[in-house]
C-alpha cells in the first residue's frame, strides 16, 4: 500500500470559541471569557494532530482578525491550514460558553450567515485525497449553504478513491428549518460513509420518521425502535455504527452484531468538546490498524480526559496523557 502524505481531512464549521472564566458562575453572572477555535471539525483536526495524526482542516473564515486568529492558532496546534478558505464578504462564527457543573453547559451560537458554509466544490476540487487516508465530515454542514454540496461531492469522491469516510453526526438544532430537515439531509450521505459516530439521540433524529421530541431536546422516545434503526442501517450500508452513551461507553453495530465497550465514569468540569475528543480517538486508533473495539476503548478515554478540563480545543489530549490515564485507571483496579 501506497504510503499517504496525511492521515484526515475534517471538512465543516469552525468558530472563535469564548468559554466562561468563572467556573459555576451563572450565566448573566460570568465576568471573564477565555479565547479558543472551536467547531466539531476542527477539534477532530485538532485532536487528531496532538495525538500523532497528520490532518488537514478543509473549513472557511473571514478576512479579518478572527479569521486570522483562527488560522493562527490551528497552525501552532499541527493542523494543516493551507486549504482554509477565506471570504471577504462573510464572518468566522462564534460561539459563548458558561460553564456550571455537572450538567449545565449554556451554549449561545453566532452563525446567522458564517463563512464556512459557504465552502464551495472548486475550492474541494483542490483538496489532496488521492494523498489522504480519510475524510471526517460533520452533519451540521449538511444545514445551509454550499457547503452541504461539498459534504456529498467528498463523500463520493471518499468511496471512489478508497478513503475511509467517518461523519460526525453533530446534531445541533438551531441550525436547522425544521425537525425533519436534519434526518432529510443526512440520509443522503450516510450511505456513502464507513463509520457513523453519533450519541442516541442524534442516530434517532437521523434515522427516525419522527424524530421532533428529540429535536427539541428530550431523551430518545423509543429505545427499541432506536436499535432496530440502527440495524437497519447497518444492513442497508454495511457501516460500522458508533453509539455514544456517556460513561457507559459506547456501543459498536456491526452486520455481524454489537458489542459494548465500557466507558470511564469520572467527575466532570466541562462536557464541550467531550465528542470531539472521542471522534479524534476513534480515527486515530482507526489509523493505528486497530479494532473498533480497541479504538472505542482509546476513544472513550479521550473524551473522559476532556471532560475534566476546561476550554474544548485546549483540552484535547496528547497520546502519552490518554495512555498514562489508561494506565492510571486499571492500576486504581478498574476494568
Amino acid at each position: 500500500m501506497t504510503r499517504r502524505l496525511y492521515d484526515l481531512i475534517t471538512v465543516g464549521r469552525v468558530s472563535l470559541d469564548l468559554f466562561a472564566r468563572d467556573i459555576g458562575a451563572e450565566f448573566h453572572d460570568i465576568t471573564s471569557f477565555e479565547t479558543s477555535v472551536g467547531g466539531s471539525p476542527v477539534n477532530i483536526a485538532i485532536g487528531a494532530s496532538r495525538l500523532g495524526l497528520k490532518s488537514i482542516a478543509f473549513t472557511a473564515v473571514g478576512d479579518d482578525e478572527v479569521g486570522r486568529f483562527v488560522r493562527r492558532y490551528l497552525g501552532r496546534q499541527g493542523v494543516n491550514t493551507d486549504f482554509i478558505a477565506v471570504k471577504p464578504e462573510r464572518r468566522t462564527g462564534m460561539a459563548v460558553v458558561g460553564v456550571q457543573p455537572p450538567d449545565q453547559f449554556p451554549l449561545v451560537f453566532y452563525r446567522e450567515n458564517p463563512a464556512d458554509i459557504h465552502l464551495s466544490i472548486s475550492e474541494a476540487l483542490t483538496l489532496p485525497l488521492d494523498e489522504t487516508r480519510a475524510l471526517s465530515l460533520s452533519g451540521t454542514a449538511l444545514s445551509r449553504g454550499s457547503t452541504g454540496d461539498v459534504i456529498l461531492y467528498l463523500a463520493e469522491q471518499a468511496r471512489r478513491r478508497g478513503l475511509t469516510a467517518f461523519i460526525d453526526l453533530d446534531l445541533r438544532p438551531d441550525q436547522w428549518t425544521h425537525p425533519l430537515a436534519y434526518g432529510l439531509n443526512l440520509r443522503r450521505v450516510l450511505p456513502l460513509c464507513d463509520a457513523l459516530i453519533g450519541t442516541e439521540e442524534e442516530f434517532y433524529a437521523a434515522l427516525s420518521p419522527t424524530p421532533e421530541a428529540v429535536m427539541a431536546g428530550s431523551a430518545v422516545p423509543d429505545r427499541a425502535g432506536l436499535q432496530e434503526l440502527l440495524q437497519e442501517q447497518c444492513a442497508q450500508s454495511g457501516a460500522v455504527l458508533i453509539v455514544k452513551r456517556g460513561d457507559r461507553g459506547v456501543t459498536i453495530v456491526r452486520r455481524e452484531g454489537q458489542v459494548d465497550v465500557p466507558g470511564y465514569p469520572i467527575k466532570i468540569l466541562n462536557t464541550v468538546g467531550a465528542g470531539d475528543g472521542f471522534a479524534s480517538g476513534l480515527i486515530y486508533g482507526w489509523a493505528q490498524g486497530w479494532g473498533w473495539e480497541q479504538a472505542a476503548r482509546f476513544a472513550n478515554a479521550c473524551g473522559a480526559l476532556v471532560v475534566t478540563r476546561q476550554g474544548c480545543a485546549r483540552a484535547l489530549p496528547r497520546r502519552d496523557e490518554v495512555d498514562q490515564f489508561i494506565i492510571d485507571w486499571e492500576g486504581q483496579g478498574h476494568d
